[in-house]
């Protein structure tokens, strides 16, 4: 039990960095499909940066500080751009956003795998060095600690507890402050938002933006921290996106439950390879990973059927705003 909730929790904070990040998104009226290609972007540009330092510095006078600075300004960046993008195409050119949220996520995961597996760009061989920097800058040694409490709460790296930050920061502006007010208003009303002298554009493309960024630090996460920067070649960002796209359903939109919402997908999705549960054959733990999707068809059919408050989605989601009919 203390091996499931240690790595559920480890494995919560790619799902919080991408289901918050999308959340941000939605509610101003924009459906971003393209999160699991920006989460993958996202990965690799940590690992450019990583690769960028401590290729080009004598191993023995690495900055642990900078190992980690780094990294998580290459990932930003590359997330700030990946929105910037599907916000330009969306917001100004008014193109469909599902298209562009697919085709950037096909791009993305594509786009990474390629540097991924292509070593004469980047040397990976010291990724694991930089890994261990993630996992032990608050709370070195943790894991070998007798007291499973300890382990469980205290083994991880700063990226997990700052995703749960995250959260309740963007659940406290978006309920609590005038900013937050203005975004919900966008992603329910714009053409009334509007009329009030809230700019629509301006609140989409930062909230698309802001939300790609937080996204993009998921698939650091996965890769320099959860795999330790071994082989980030392995490692399926595009998956773990897509159930963070699910995770905003199965949260209802509100940041605070999607840290809940996280350590339930965690929990499921790490519950087949701890051994748990003894499976007989194969297809008996592939049919248990996909109870994600079917706890989230659950609850997508619960909050519709008893038209729960507050558990539907912005009314404005994924249309475009055409001022010029309001």
């Amino acid at each position: 039990m203390t091996q499931l909730l240690t790595a559920s929790i480890s494995l919560m904070t790619v799902f919080l960095f991408g289901s918050a990040g999308e959340i941000i998104t939605e509610k101003s009226g924009h459906l971003n499909l393209g999160i699991p290609g920006i989460m993958s972007l996202g990965g690799l540009g940590g690992v450019i940066g990583e690769c960028l330092y401590i290729n080009n510095i004598n191993q023995a006078a690495i900055n642990p500080f900078l190992c980690i600075f780094i990294p998580i300004v290459f990932t930003i960046l590359f997330g700030g751009i990946a929105g910037l993008i599907f916000s330009f195409f969306t917001v100004s050119l008014r193109c469909n956003q599902n298209v562009v949220g697919l085709t950037l996520t096909v791009f993305g995961a594509a786009f990474a795998t390629f540097f991924f597996t292509s070593s004469k760009f980047f040397n990976f061989d010291n990724l694991i060095n930089a890994g261990v920097y993630f996992r032990s800058m608050l709370f070195p040694g943790r894991t070998d600690s007798l007291n499973p409490v300890v382990r469980v709460l205290f083994s991880h790296g700063f990226l997990t507890y700052f995703a749960i930050l995250v959260a309740i920061i963007c659940g406290f502006v978006i309920k609590k402050t005038r900013v937050g007010l203005s975004l919900r208003s966008v992603g329910e009303n714009p053409a009334a938002s509007d009329s009030m002298g809230i700019n629509v554009n301006k609140y989409r493309y930062i909230a698309t933006i802001v939300g790609a960024m937080i996204a993009s630090l998921g698939g650091l996460y996965l890769v320099m921290d959860y795999s330790a920067g071994a082989d980030p070649a392995s490692i399926d960002i595009e998956s773990y996106g897509w159930l963070s796209v699910a995770l905003v359903i199965f949260s209802m939109w509100r940041p605070g439950f999607a840290i809940l919402g996280s350590l339930v997908f965690s929990v499921l999705t790490v519950l087949p390879n701890v051994g748990v549960i003894p499976f007989e054959s194969s297809y008996q733990k592939n049919i248990f990973e996909l109870l994600p999707y079917l706890m989230t068809i659950t609850v997508l059919i619960l909050t519709s059927a008893l038209k729960l408050k507050n558990s539907n989605p912005p009314k404005a989601l994924g249309t475009s705003y055409f001022r010029e009919d309001r």
